[in-house]
């Protein structure tokens, strides 16, 4: 009988996910990783400081706990606080601080769920370890191969694109056939203390935040200037650039004529942030993309492919062209929007994970977009 370890976060997938494992005869453990310590972080909720309030991550923990002792399953605890900090959260920091929009969440996967928490399954005898993800593994005469869930709408593929394969070969997906509505079944039919809790939104083992406030916690103020990127008029002042996305369309705190507004771009060094009327979304297209730090999962011979560039984002088609083993060249001539430097490319085919790698230049017609506008504001005034 195999030995799993289900890492048990305090939500209903993952508590599903146990027991699906349970019946099928396997012999589970349950295993809550700690990962974030908001004291230690000095960490607000919002404008508050958490002061003596129960954390949120212990509130996990306590419902992970109700959750093993309902399905009859002993429960481990493990503390990876450090690892986190040192591999995901300062990365997240330093891509914000340069100007980037970082997705923590797969960070977290790959050094993690996926790495840490896979080597304390291995060092305590266990043959697997599971999460709750909807994600799908197939054997193939090929070996194992990984698609998207048959739920789409909960799919979690995309976060996964930088796990290593190995490291996904030693996992289960107790959740890759079933829906979310199933779940929720059988948590109400196994009267699971959780079976109506929430999903999870915020950053992965953060929990929920006004991210504002949270990243002043971290990335101090630094207020300056906005530009209308048609006009190159000064439109307004903002708190500090790295507080804003590529795409945002509301929280700038401007209006005038010429509004609303969406963010188009940011200079970290002058400290200035691009808008522009919200009637001008041609400047958030672009029809190419250099992508670095790939990991491949799955072996390919199409060029024509499929890319998501954000998680909710449809499939998009674009051709790929392989630099080297790390980095390749997207194209995509119907133009897509709002790909955005720092965020994931994560390639499919027909639904097959391939991969995934970092966004690093984005261009159109042949031109860097960021230097695009850096030009048009530096050179028009």
């Amino acid at each position: 009988m195999l030995k799993i370890l289900v890492g048990l976060s305090g939500g209903v997938d993952s508590a599903v996910a146990a027991y699906i494992l349970k019946q099928a005869g396997y012999d589970v453990t349950c295993c809550f990783m700690r990962n974030w310590d908001s004291a230690l972080n000095n960490d607000t909720l919002g404008n508050n400081t958490l002061g003596n309030d129960i954390c949120p991550q212990e509130e996990d923990y306590n419902d992970a706990k109700a959750v093993a002792d309902k399905l009859g399953l002993k429960l481990l605890r493990s503390d990876y606080i450090e690892e986190y900090w040192d591999n995901v959260f300062k990365n997240f920091i330093d891509e914000y601080q340069k100007g980037r929009t970082p997705n923590p969440d797969i960070l977290c996967n790959k050094y993690i769920k996926f790495d840490y928490f896979l080597r304390f399954a291995k060092d305590n005898g266990f043959d697997r370890i599971a999460t709750g993800h909807y994600f799908k593994a197939l054997e193939t005469e090929d070996g194992i191969r990984y698609f998207k869930a048959a739920d789409l709408n909960k799919d979690q593929s995309y976060f996964l694109a930088q796990v290593d394969k190995a490291a996904l070969d030693f996992c289960l997906f107790p959740l890759g056939d079933i829906d979310k509505g199933e779940v929720r079944k059988i948590a109400h039919e196994l009267d699971l203390p959780i079976a109506d809790k929430k999903d999870s939104t915020g950053i992965c083992f953060i929990g929920e935040r006004n991210f504002r406030e949270f990243l002043k916690n971290y990335i101090p103020m630094k207020p300056g200037k906005i530009i209308d990127i048609d006009t190159l008029e000064v439109i307004g002042d903002h708190e500090g650039v790295y507080y804003y996305t590529i795409g945002q369309r509301k929280g700038f705190g401007v209006g005038g004529n010429r509004g609303p507004y969406f963010c188009v771009g940011k200079d970290v060094v002058k400290n200035e942030l691009y808008l522009t009327s919200i009637q001008n979304e041609d400047y958030l297209y672009s029809d190419s993309a250099l992508i670095t730090d790939i990991n491949w999962i799955s072996s390919f011979n199409s060029k024509d492919i499929q890319c998501k560039f954000r998680y909710r984002q449809a499939d998009n088609e674009v051709h790929i062209e392989k630099i080297d083993d790390n980095s390749a060249m997207l194209t995509y001539p119907q133009k897509i929007k709002s790909v955005t430097p720092g965020q994931q490319a994560v390639f499919y085919l027909n639904g097959e994970l391939l991969g995934g790698g970092v966004i690093e230049t984005v261009y159109r017609d042949g031109i860097d977009v960021n230097k695009w506008l850096y030009d048009r504001v530096n050179n028009g005034r």
